[in-house]
């Protein structure tokens, strides 16, 4: 029996170990449904023939880099994964490189090493504020304001 793709998580890392390692976080989590790429190539692969709802992604990828490989995907109008949320992760990030992930429409964001509750939390601000998929001339991916500020009229510059 084939299993929803709707539930489908791919976990993209090049350490054997660490994607072992969020499969059976993610499977304590309750997920069921996981697969695992161990390149950015291989990952192509499976974003390209598949749908899933999850993608959770390590940003030191050979050849094609996490920030690279996520770009690609936001930017692919065939993707069966263009929307999906991509949850990032990251041994060592500054602020320039966590910035530079959201820029290319990573939804979420882990630094190494994590707990399971860790993912937890970033699967409960998914699913709890899910963010609207925003197509501009620079940027493909989900809205990055993380709350909405209601501007006055007072605030609004005035056309002249």
């Amino acid at each position: 029996m084939a299993s929803d793709p709707a539930t489908g998580t791919l976990v993209i890392d090049p350490s054997p170990y660490m994607a072992n390692l969020v499969t059976q976080m993610l499977r304590h989590l309750g997920r069921k449904d996981i697969r695992e790429a161990s390149s950015a190539h291989q990952a192509l692969l499976e974003l390209r023939h598949r749908a899933f709802a999850l993608v959770i992604l390590d940003d030191a990828l050979e050849g094609v880099d996490g920030i690279e490989l996520t770009r690609r995907l936001r930017a692919d109008a065939e993707s069966p994964n263009r929307h999906v949320p991509v949850i990032m992760m990251s041994g060592a990030p500054d602020a320039r490189r966590i910035a530079a992930a959201r820029d290319a429409g990573v939804t979420e964001f882990l630094r190494k090493p994590f707990a399971a509750n860790h993912l937890q939390m970033r699967l409960d601000a998914i699913a709890a504020h899910p963010r609207g998929f925003v197509e501009a001339e620079t940027y493909q991916g989900p809205d990055r304001r993380r709350r909405a500020i209601k501007t006055g009229l007072a605030d609004r510059r005035k056309e002249g």
